[in-house]
């Protein structure tokens, strides 16, 4: 148990008023000032030092049915944080240390102890648990190794190779014995960083050209495995160069979650009957028996610098969902992180 520290009495939280159709507005949220929340028996109250944003929170805007429940309107929105703990009503956990939890969009957050996993602030920056020591590189991990079955000697294909994901993806690729691994981003400069900082063999410009036309150049030989992030005219061309017995993991398709009509699938599938190939979905959460296994192979890499990381930083919680905004335009390199 702990005294209670001088605190605020207000906190400020992300509410969402409506729910989007289409690309998001500002007026569907507001900024909220709420009492203090008060920790119970066996909570904590968390003061948030970082917050995520993520482009799967566009699904959980709507109120369709979907692998996550929707947020609630006019209630808090949520997400992954790191902060730490001022007040503590919890056996095993102390005022001062620091939490992973998914009570972001906000300041404080009053959180149950058995969903907090506490992080060590000295092994590795707070930010990264949101992200590359996370459940961003957790899902490269998973995706990659368990649902698109990599072995070492595959090409593989990642798209939205500069996000958290995709750059964590062509990286463990790499370290694991790839062949071959292309990437694709949203603009030259993001290439540029494939190429020379991630190590990716050769990366492209989608909007400079046909994606199936620039996949081919970059791959003549073809790819075993294909991470998709984007969907679209990526898993299509993507299709198009798979391999025999080439795999394609769907991690997400943020080129379509804005869109009000249904999107075309690939026109393409049929060549899945001559390669043999495969698509498969999978969400994080299906693989956390994973992350011991995760946090001790990728660890050391991160700490060594073989795998590299890039953060985009936005500070303040008012800027939040401008942080949200730039992550479903492109704006980011490696992960969105909100500072508070």
């Amino acid at each position: 148990m702990s005294d209670t520290p001088t605190l605020p009495a207000v906190s400020r939280e992300w509410h969402l008023l409506s729910r989007p159709v289409g690309w998001p507005d500002a007026e569907d949220f507001a900024l909220v000032e709420a009492e203090l929340p008060q920790p119970g028996e066996g909570q904590v109250l968390v003061r948030n030092t970082h917050v995520s944003v993520d482009p799967y929170m566009r699904g959980r805007m709507s109120a369709a049915k979907s692998y996550a429940a929707p947020y609630e309107l006019n209630r808090p929105m949520q997400g992954g944080a790191v902060g730490e703990v001022v007040v503590s009503r919890a056996e095993g956990i102390e005022a001062g240390d620091h939490v992973l939890h998914f009570l972001g969009w906000r300041e404080y957050a009053v959180v149950d102890a058995a969903q907090v996993v506490k992080v060590d602030a000295d092994a590795a920056p707070l930010s990264t648990y949101l992200g590359v020591l996370g459940m961003t590189g957790l899902t490269a991990y998973a995706g990659l190794l368990r649902t698109a079955a990599f072995k070492e000697g595959d090409s593989v294909f990642v798209s939205g190779a500069a996000g958290a994901v995709g750059s964590q993806v062509g990286q463990i690729a790499k370290l694991k014995g790839a062949s071959r691994v292309i990437g694709s981003a949203g603009s030259d400069e993001k290439v540029k960083l494939l190429v020379e900082e991630y190590g990716f063999d050769a990366a492209f410009n989608y909007k400079n050209g046909p994606v199936s036309r620039q996949l081919r150049e970059a791959a003549p030989d073809g790819v075993d495995v294909y991470f998709d992030n984007v969907g679209g005219e990526h898993l299509e061309a993507a299709v198009g160069s798979l391999n025999r017995g080439g795999r394609v993991a769907v991690c997400g398709m943020i080129s379509v979650y804005n869109d009000t009509e249904p999107s075309p699938g690939p026109r393409n599938l049929a060549r899945l009957i001559q390669t043999r190939g495969r698509i498969e979905g999978f969400l994080v959460g299906d693989h956390y028996d994973l992350q011991p296994q995760f946090v001790q192979e990728v660890g050391p890499w991160v700490r060594s610098g073989e795998l590299k990381y890039r953060e985009t930083v936005v500070e303040g919680i008012e800027n939040n969902l401008e942080a949200f905004f730039g992550v479903l335009r492109g704006d980011n390199i490696g992960k969105m992180i909100v500072k508070l």
